[in-house]
């Protein structure tokens, strides 16, 4: 028989959080002559952001080399950044299912993010992860893939690797869950990755 699952680990960006409005970002990438989603790769992907993912440097740091490399003035910058996350927006549907699974399920958060972007969550989206385990990749040093985060997830949950699933957007870290012997949900939809976690349940939780 297949081991009862006991948890459900959330990634945030990408799964709780969406972008689903492009043209903010699309506007300045015209602006500054990017190809389309390459201001996300120079915020997201630079070598200050993969720091700030790690705790070794700040939001603030992350933006000041964004805004110095495109020559932005501090007003500029700060418009760019408010656009920037304009067109994201707060899965509430997707949420109340994640916190509607308490108390039968332990739930988690797994998220590679900046020092400043859970307070960043809470103000723009009022998303304050209320979960049973919340574990940010700036607080340990280490980012998704690593098996080692998600061994930490799992102790802080207290579960084993069989006993809990993943959901994330990313087939990287889908696979590093697979690999530690977590069973994961690669996240394309809501509507999908609840139908795949009923799976899991036996098919008796239901979505908001």
């Amino acid at each position: 028989m297949p081991t009862p699952i006991q948890a459900v680990i959330f990634d945030i960006g990408g799964v709780l959080i969406r972008t689903e409005d492009w043209s903010p970002r699309r506007r300045w990438e015209e602006r500054l002559g990017l190809p389309e989603r390459g201001l996300s790769a120079a915020v997201f992907d630079s070598e200050v952001a993969l720091r700030a993912a790690i705790g070794q440097a700040t939001d603030e740091d992350v933006w000041r080399y964004v805004g110095n490399r495109f020559a932005l003035d501090p007003q500029q910058l700060g418009q760019l950044q408010m656009d920037f996350w304009s067109g994201d927006r707060l899965d509430v549907d997707l949420c109340q299912f994640l916190a509607d699974l308490r108390p039968r399920f332990k739930t988690g958060i797994l998220s590679n993010t900046w020092p400043h972007m859970p307070a960043t969550n809470k103000r723009l989206f009022g998303f304050d992860a209320p979960v049973d385990a919340a574990v940010y990749s700036f607080n340990e040093g280490i980012t998704k893939p690593s098996p080692h985060i998600y061994r930490v997830a799992l102790e802080r949950l207290g579960v084993r690797p069989e006993q809990a699933v993943f959901v994330d957007d990313f087939i990287e870290n889908i696979d590093a869950a697979r690999e530690v012997g977590m069973p994961a949900v690669w996240f394309r939809s809501r509507e999908q990755a609840v139908t795949e976690l009923q799976r899991y349940f036996g098919g008796n939780v239901s979505e908001s």
